[in-house]
């Protein structure tokens, strides 16, 4: 009884910090390390020792899937290089240079175990990214910060976990120069492992909650899809973490062609209570152990000097280790050569349209080779073989739009830099290394916790201004959304009315609708029905879904093009499925 109170209160207080923060212009995990600061401080309450493996297997895997399947796939598609970069170079040179720093002042440390904080202290947390959406910043800004977030994780924990080994089993220095070799096979094998299970796991919670209608059943099923991601991937030596997310991408992309409108709909609520609640209790659970993490602090070192002044250096190291590699990114992004890729893209486009067009010319002939005939454009083979080649070229156009339209500037840097803040994962981590064979190990988890939590305090609070400081013009500027959404709907109609034109649609039980209901497919029938037109109406509105279904069809097309940003597309996509259960309620009211 008294567990279930503190659930309870715990879920409660989460609800209510994060409605109130906004208010406050304080991000809610924020509000919610303040909250268990000043509850720990209380001389009746009894903080639980928690087993870190309830955070990494618990709540991790759910966390990150969540995140996963709300990731906009064509931006992060896009931009995959730089993410890539963040979350793996990056955290190695972190983690690195951190080891070295903590070998440096931690007398006696193993050097594994310095890397292993080094590792602990690397991955950026996804808090960030809720404070930057809500403070305007650019959509590629978030994109790449959702990434990092996601993937980083990984790699500091493969780290994590073959530094520990290392430092479990090798004392000499052979052993310890083994230890980098030995990391990256880790990784690939770890990576490798997490991709295929978790585009595996992702796929057959596709196919199977398509076949299931039961809303209840359904959604149960989606609640275990990232632990059934998770487990087996971990038993493999595989990243569970990465596996999860993986899930996750493969079940977002998929939602659209696979779930119904109910489904989709259910399951953003659901995992953005889920995240809610699950995140909210990790930072007031951080809140709640600081008390005890300082106290045994001031008890074994004589206070606590020591230990803020390594984490106050190593936070200090962080931020320039990431601020020369984000210097190092945005300058290579800017001397990308967009134009000379255009013109060359286009000049396959035309190529291409000539030969569809069925007057296209023999190739010209390489040095000392036969000039070629020019492509049959009647073969049904060249033509599938042209319309994949179309695609990518007009893909990779709509790629440097992108671009160009949302360039990184040293302005952005700054938000990439200063947005990396330590979190749930840091915490998480921490609190894994060996309680035996861990020297200074309170000093270690002390130092871990106070760069998460001045990381948050600082980063968090000053955010905004920083921002502000900047100037930054907001993103999306509101015509803009506009003419590209109306350009989307206008795209869809076209593909309704060539549905329509074609004869193609038919109702739910598969046969074809009359003349009659087909002439009047733009009429609003919206009076009271009675034996004859309640039939007429029913036709109507089955021809209204089927017209619904053609346009989703053609948006899960558009989806894959990249003519199009993902937040245009899903608003498109909530639209139809707002529609389509309107008209499912109608035909269930008995028309």
């Amino acid at each position: 009884m008294e567990a279930l109170l503190v659930a309870i209160t715990a879920i409660v207080v989460i609800a209510l910090a994060t409605a109130v923060a906004p208010k406050l212009g304080i991000a809610g995990p924020l509000v919610l390390v303040l909250i268990g600061g000043a509850v720990s401080l209380l001389p009746f309450v009894e903080v639980p020792e928690i087993d870190p493996e309830w955070i990494l297997v618990g709540v991790l895997p759910p966390l990150l899937y969540s995140a996963a399947v709300a990731l906009p796939a064509i931006e992060f598609r896009r931009d995959f290089g730089p993410i890539a970069g963040l979350s793996f170079v990056l955290v190695i040179v972190s983690s690195v240079v951190l080891g070295l720093f903590f070998m440096a002042v931690i007398p006696g440390i193993h050097p594994a175990i310095a890397v292993a904080l080094g590792a602990i202290l690397s991955p950026t947390d996804a808090v960030a990214t809720s404070i930057v959406k809500r403070l305007g910043v650019s959509r590629r800004v978030v994109t790449m910060l959702e990434g990092e977030s996601l993937l980083n994780d990984a790699t500091a924990l493969v780290l994590l976990r073959t530094m520990i080994a290392s430092a479990a089993v090798a004392t000499s220095v052979a052993g310890d120069a083994s230890v980098g070799v030995g990391f990256l096979p880790a990784f690939a094998w770890g990576v490798v492992v997490a991709v295929v299970v978790g585009a595996l796991v992702g796929y057959l919670n596709l196919r199977l909650r398509a076949l299931i209608r039961h809303s209840a059943a359904n959604t149960a099923i989606g609640f275990v899809v990232p632990f059934v991601a998770y487990i087996p991937t971990e038993e493999l030596g595989g990243s569970g973490l990465v596996a999860a997310v993986v899930a996750g991408i493969v079940t977002g992309q998929g939602a659209a062609r696979w779930f119904t409108p109910e489904q989709r709909l259910a399951d953003e609520h659901n995992w953005r209570t889920i995240e809610l609640v699950l995140e909210g209790a990790v930072f007031l659970v951080m809140g709640l152990e600081l008390n005890a993490i300082v106290a045994e602090n001031i008890e074994q070192h004589n206070g606590l000097g020591t230990g803020l002044g390594i984490a106050a250096v190593a936070f200090g190291i962080v931020i320039a280790v990431r601020a020369a590699y984000v210097a190092l990114l945005v300058w290579a992004q800017s001397r990308c050569a967009r134009g000379r890729q255009r013109a060359r893209f286009e000049a396959i486009g035309e190529r291409i349209d000539t030969i569809g067009s069925g007057v296209g010319t023999a190739a010209p002939p390489r040095k000392g080779r036969r000039p070629r005939d020019a492509p049959d454009a009647d073969d049904p083979r060249v033509r599938r073989r042209l319309d994949v080649i179309r695609h990518r070229v007009s893909r990779a156009l709509s790629d440097l739009d992108y671009y160009q339209a949302s360039p990184l500037g040293w302005k952005h840097g700054v938000i990439i830099v200063w947005a990396g803040m330590r979190g749930v994962v840091t915490l998480a981590a921490a609190q894994t290394l060996p309680r035996e064979d861990t020297a200074d190990r309170a000093l270690l988890v002390f130092i871990a916790f106070a760069v998460a939590v001045g990381s948050l305090m600082l980063q968090g609070f000053t955010l905004p201004w920083v921002v502000r400081l900047l100037r930054l013009e907001r993103p999306g500027d509101n015509a803009l959304d506009r003419a590209e959404q109306s350009a989307l709907d206008e795209d869809l109609r076209d593909a309704a009315a060539s549905a329509l034109a074609q004869a193609a649609l038919r109702r739910r039980d598969g046969t074809p609708f009359s003349d009659e209901v087909l002439r009047r497919a733009d009429a609003k029938v919206l009076q009271p029905p009675d034996d004859e037109t309640g039939a007429l109406m029913r036709d109507v509105l089955e021809l209204r879904l089927a017209i619904i279904g053609a346009m989703r069809a053609r948006l899960n097309d558009l989806g894959s093009g990249g003519g199009y940003s993902t937040p245009a597309l899903r608003h498109a996509l909530a639209e139809l499925d707002a529609d389509q259960l309107s008209l499912e309620l109608r035909l269930d009211d008995g028309y």
